[in-house]
């Protein structure tokens, strides 16, 4: 995957743990609420809503109230140990500066996903995919592999003596499907080398084509049957959709901005790249 594809997927993840729960029924629904007041600083309930998706999945399991008082000791501690501290140190303020540039990010990365994801825009998606797709065939065969053409015209010949596939393909056949009778499933077209696909096609469902040779060696290969793949429901696909939309959603929205932004940047050739590893450079 591309890197830029992986800080996408990241920043649209963190706008989705950010999105704030529904409250429970009779209490008072506001995230400016005080929950507790530490030396003058107060603590929100908004502070705690979002302290809570942050949490490991280990932690989101815990009863409501034990997460209460747990979230609510924490924030108090921190507020505490907080106070005793005047300046924040270097580093301390590059990781402020970093997570404001990502929740802005994550902001407007969520109104992006909104409106690329709407569902007109999801019929339009799902119709440009598959309201034009033509049906497509599956084919479902059984092959016999071995490694000479001689070997594969002899196996014909017992077939067409009345001999059982599935038991000359499990005593014969060097390919993995040899144990299972030499049964392929269901497949599609592309799906097998250009060789066995093209005597798939060229062969009637419950007959017998062959010798036919691949880079893998020589195929005796019986259609079992076809059937016509229609295609998916949008329900079926809504999460491929979704993804597919929001990427190129966010990808344009970020080719636009670079387009009209003055950008400089140095690269690894004028920084030395083992840098990033030198912490000490953020003490003061």
């Amino acid at each position: 995957m591309h890197p830029r594809h992986i800080i996408f997927a990241s920043l649209a993840a963190l706008a989705v743990a950010f999105s704030a729960p529904a409250l429970a029924d009779g209490h008072e629904a506001d995230p400016n609420k005080v929950v507790a007041t530490v030396d003058g600083t107060d603590i929100t309930l908004g502070h705690m809503i979002v302290l809570k998706q942050r949490l490991p999945q280990q932690y989101q399991q815990l009863p409501p109230d034990v997460l209460f008082e747990g979230i609510l000791d924490q924030l108090v501690q921190q507020t505490l140990l907080g106070q005793q501290i005047e300046t924040l140190t270097n580093g301390s303020k590059l990781t402020l500066e970093n997570e404001e540039r990502a929740l802005r990010a994550s902001d407007e990365i969520r109104s992006i996903v909104d409106a690329a994801t709407t569902d007109e825009a999801l019929q339009a998606a799902y119709d440009a995919a598959y309201g034009s797709a033509e049906p497509e065939t599956e084919y479902n065969a059984s092959h016999i592999l071995v490694e000479t053409e001689e070997a594969a015209a002899e196996l014909i010949t017992e077939l067409e003596g009345g001999a059982d596939f599935a038991e000359l393909a499990m005593e014969n056949s060097t390919g993995p499907s040899g144990p299972s009778g030499g049964q392929l499933g269901w497949f599609g077209k592309g799906a097998m080398v250009a060789p066995f696909e093209d005597a798939v096609l060229a062969t009637e469902p419950g007959a017998i084509s062959g010798p036919v040779q691949t880079q893998f060696g020589w195929h005796v290969i019986k259609l079992n049957e076809t059937r016509i793949k229609d295609a998916p429901a949008l329900e079926e696909v809504r999460g491929q959709l979704v993804d597919d939309a929001s990427r190129a959603a966010i990808e344009a929205r970020v080719e636009e901005l670079e387009g009209d932004a003055e950008i400089t940047r140095l690269t690894a050739t004028d920084v030395d790249p083992a840098l990033l590893d030198s912490v000490e450079l953020l003490e003061p």
